[in-house]
């Protein structure tokens, strides 16, 4: 995998949930599976998560907006993970760990 911004933010995020020893996984994207599947899938204490890696001004596109939507409407939690926002990130799965979100 090429270091790109992106992937210094996927390689963190993976950290951070491995640290929290949250189960998780990187879909493959390789033309085979549905487009906009979120970077990263997770579960915790029963708990579906879905992230999106972006980094610097990167935004989500349509399809992943679309496939976000669906798992927030379905009872998931999504997150946007960027470069500056994973104590953002720590703190939501905290509050999910603790019943509070």
């Amino acid at each position: 995998m090429a270091n790109t911004p992106e992937t210094k933010v996927k390689t963190a995020v993976r950290k951070l949930l491995d640290s929290l020893d949250i189960y998780h996984f990187m879909p493959p994207a390789n033309g085979f599976g549905r487009a906009g599947i979120p970077d990263i899938i997770g579960c915790m204490d029963g708990h579906f998560i879905a992230i999106e890696c972006k980094a610097g001004k990167g935004q989500t596109t349509a399809l992943q907006d679309r496939e976000l939507n669906a798992i927030l409407n379905h009872g998931g939690t999504v997150f946007i993970a960027r470069e500056h926002n994973l104590d953002e990130l720590r703190q939501l799965l905290t509050e999910i760990r603790n019943g509070i979100f």
